[in-house]
């Protein structure tokens, strides 16, 4: 994807919204011969103006954009750039981020944006816990997994399906089946449908752990006709939160 990509969207995006940014739009395509992102973030600064909408929707879309086609690094050079120059980011901006950090393995800069989060008027939410908790979980890190499922939990933001599924496939491979277990009954009690991966996941690790019995007991819950799972499109719904901006089309 080349910034003409980003012109053509931004264009047709800013004339649907609303029409009289037509004449502004229209002088869109000479940027896209300088091949300069500020440039265009400057346009976008001046259509939000004139849309009324907030400029952090329009970067949420620019750095998602070039997250999606494969250009990640420049979705992060954008992300430096904006805060550097004090744009109007917002928390979709910093867990867009997040999640970009975490798909490419580098997870210094991650905790470093989560860290920064901190330093804003936003809070991280469920969403920012999410994504490092799994960004973490993929190196192997899962004493920092504990670590930020504690102060997400102390900062009184409620674990949901995402959470409970990274904590009990954590604490199993770690040999911890016991803590997995009590994720396990926490979940139910809390009204939060287990998926098919969770009971899977607890039977496999109750199993190499010799606990034949309790494993064997989950397995008849599990096809238990009684027994209600959280579907596909339960995960679809977290993922969709985690990433408000997934469901876009480009």
């Amino acid at each position: 994807m080349t910034l003409t990509f980003l012109v053509k969207f931004s264009r047709n995006y800013c004339c649907l919204v609303n029409p009289q940014v037509q004449p502004h739009a229209l002088s869109l395509p000479r940027l896209s011969k300088m091949n300069d992102c500020v440039k265009l973030l400057q346009f976008l600064e001046v259509i939000s103006v004139i849309t009324c909408s907030s400029i952090s929707s329009f970067i949420n879309k620019i750095i998602f954009a070039f997250a999606k086609f494969g250009q990640r690094d420049k979705s992060l050079v954008i992300f430096d750039h904006l805060k550097r120059q004090g744009y109007g980011l917002d928390l979709v901006t910093y867990n867009i981020v997040l999640d970009i950090l975490g798909h490419t393995g580098h997870m210094d800069e991650m905790l470093d944006v989560f860290a920064s989060i901190k330093n804003t008027s936003f809070i991280p939410d469920i969403v920012s816990y999410n994504t490092l908790i799994n960004g973490l979980q993929k190196i192997g890190r899962f004493d920092m997994c504990f670590l930020y499922f504690k102060e997400m939990t102390e900062n009184g933001v409620e674990p949901d399906l995402l959470t409970y599924t990274a904590l009990i496939e954590i604490f199993g491979r770690s040999g911890n089946v016991e803590e997995s277990l009590k994720c396990f009954r926490e979940m139910k009690l809390k009204g939060v449908l287990p998926s098919i991966y969770i009971y899977r996941s607890l039977i496999h690790n109750l199993t190499k752990t010799g606990k034949v019995e309790l494993a064997t007991e989950l397995l008849e819950e599990l096809n238990s006709s009684s027994t209600c799972l959280a579907g596909p499109e339960d995960f679809k719904q977290k993922r969709r939160q985690r990433n408000p901006l997934k469901s876009l089309s480009f």
